[in-house]
């Protein structure tokens, strides 16, 4: 399942408050490329992969491989790339930075 197939999948009324959920919803596809979202174990806790990128369309094309032995819900594993997407480990600069120019695709396009 893509990021995007995901989003639609779970229920929009318990995201209502997630600005970056609702920007995915209105966000259109773009082609993207064959990378792929990876949700796994390491050292006890759940590490997610390939979800920092240079625009909103791209990733909602994006495949989600989940390791076979960690069992989650589509409401869990949305909510653990959420939270990866939108990365506490940034400072207030770096995320306002970051955000301003996430959805610019001409910058995107030169970066790819």
């Amino acid at each position: 399942m893509t990021l995007r197939e995901l989003i639609n999948s779970v229920d929009s009324e318990q995201y209502s408050e997630s600005a970056l959920y609702q920007r995915l919803r209105e966000t259109k596809p773009e082609y993207g490329s064959n990378r792929r979202i990876e949700v796994k174990l390491v050292n006890g806790e759940i590490t997610i992969t390939d979800v920092h990128v240079g625009s909103l369309g791209d990733i909602l094309t994006y495949q989600i491989d989940v390791a076979p032995d960690l069992q989650m819900t589509k409401t869990q594993l949305l909510d653990e790339i959420l939270k990866e997407m939108s990365s506490n480990t940034f400072s207030d600069e770096e995320q306002a930075e970051f955000w301003n120019d996430f959805d610019n695709l001409q910058k995107a396009k030169i970066v790819r």
